[in-house]
C-alpha cells in the first residue's frame, strides 16, 4: 500500500534540513507554496505544473553546480 503524502496545507521540511533555517513546502489547491522556516510569513507560490517542471529539472541535474 502506498504511503499517503502530507495533507493539503501541511508544511513539510526538506529531508536535508539539519538546522532551524530550512526550506518548507505546502501543497494548496492548485499550487505549491515554498518558505524558509526561519521566516514563515514570507512565501512564494507556484502553480502545480510549474512546480512539477522544477522538480523534473532538479531530478535531471539541471541545477547542479559544475
Amino acid at each position: 500500500m502506498a504511503q499517503a503524502g502530507p495533507a493539503i496545507g501541511e508544511w513539510v521540511k526538506s529531508s536535508r534540513c539539519e538546522a532551524h533555517n530550512c526550506v518548507e513546502v505546502a501543497r494548496r489547491s492548485g499550487e505549491v507554496a515554498v518558505r524558509n522556516s526561519a521566516l514563515p510569513v514570507d512565501q512564494v507560490t507556484f502553480t502545480e505544473s510549474v512546480w512539477a517542471d522544477f522538480i523534473a529539472g532538479v531530478r535531471a541535474g539541471g541545477f547542479d553546480l559544475r
